[in-house]
């Protein structure tokens, strides 16, 4: 175990009031300086996503920046996240959300979404229209959030544009949240449930796949033909989907995970084939330089090899549209050069009290 999980409860599902406004006016920043990015890079509003990284944050701090509206979470450990998603999945169902791989209130489930990220033999929900009266993003900043407003919808969810759009263009599919109806689910009324997606953002060791995937729905570090297999065994095993992002190392940096530039679309080819996985993009980590054409030249890259992969017509990649690039110092960089998702936790939840 972790030594900093000795020091902190992270299932504790309790938040003092100024903490969960120090959280939502993180969110809040977040959500506004990607929307500046997306204007200044001439990128339609909603091509780009948060995900918020929650490593070493506690349910509680976890729930706060989803009433704040995000709408994507990953983790960096396995450990964290079977300490903390039996609750994730609990608070999650009562505020009228599906959480990453569940499907009962309450519970974790096989829930195998497609590539759209739908469930499947679940009817998707209504599509809320983009003129903002539906975002629960809106209703917060407002202290206006409500079960009626979660059940209407999403800021991300009213974005959606279908798996047509060109990429680039806004164009959410793979892994987006998405709306919809729990008729006929166990132990469920009747209503839509907005879903929101649970990434692996960190290394998986080959002995904690079967404690993840019981709650992602998405592993976005996969680096190897051998680490995909693995997923690929325990996917099929448990007659799921897993959707992957092909970790690719970028910068070239010794103390970063992922597979070299140059192999990545082979890798990509090969992984898209595997049964039990559906490649969904890529992801990588900036450069660790002051030098902003550095860091520009690898998001590049990357964007370029996710438009090869797609060009290619290779069986299985035609929904591998992600790019889950940029972080809190670089993510307008990112997003200049295509990012679709970016990975945030400190400018939503302040410094790391641990490593």
């Amino acid at each position: 175990m972790t030594a900093y999980m000795d020091h902190k409860d992270l299932a504790n599902q309790l938040i003092d009031e100024a903490r969960a406004r120090q959280i939502t006016d993180g969110v809040h920043r977040v959500l506004d300086t990607i929307a500046q990015a997306e204007s200044a890079a001439g990128r339609p509003a909603g091509s780009v996503r948060l995900l918020a990284a929650t490593k070493t944050r506690d349910v509680g701090e976890i729930m706060a920046a989803i009433d704040a509206g995000v709408r994507m979470i990953g983790e960096n450990r396995p450990q964290e996240i079977t300490a903390k998603g039996k609750g994730l999945v609990e608070q999650c169902a009562k505020r009228g959300f599906m959480l990453g791989t569940a499907d009962k209130e309450g519970e974790t489930g096989n829930f195998a979404g497609d590539a759209s990220g739908s469930a499947v033999g679940v009817e998707n929900g209504p599509r809320m229209p983009n003129d903002g009266s539906s975002s629960v993003v809106g209703a917060a900043r407002h202290g206006s959030l409500s079960s009626a407003s979660v059940e209407a919808g999403t800021m991300n969810d009213a974005r959606k544009q279908g798996d047509s759009a060109p990429i680039g263009t806004g164009t959410l599919n793979s892994v987006d949240s998405r709306v919809v109806s729990t008729a006929g689910i166990s132990g469920l009324p009747k209503t839509t449930r907005t879903r929101i997606p649970f990434h692996l953002i960190g290394q998986l060791q080959a002995n904690k796949i079967g404690k993840v995937l019981p709650y992602v729905d998405v592993i976005e570090s996969v680096d190897s033909q051998e680490s995909a297999e693995r997923i690929s065994r325990r996917a099929v095993a448990r007659d799921i989907i897993v959707g992957v992002l092909l970790e690719v190392n970028e910068s070239g940096e010794a103390s970063k995970s992922g597979c070299a530039p140059q192999a990545a679309v082979d890798l990509a080819q090969r992984v898209a084939c595997m049964p039990g996985l559906r490649l969904d993009g890529f992801m990588t980590v900036g450069a660790h330089v002051d030098d902003e054409r550095t860091i520009r030249k690898g998001f590049a890259h990357l964007r370029g090899v996710r438009d090869e992969v797609l060009a290619s017509g290779s069986e299985g990649t035609s929904r591998c549209r992600e790019l889950s690039m940029g972080m809190t110092h670089d993510m307008a960089f990112a997003v200049e050069e295509g990012s679709t998702i970016v990975r945030v936790g400190t400018a939503i939840f302040g410094e790391r009290a641990f490593i």
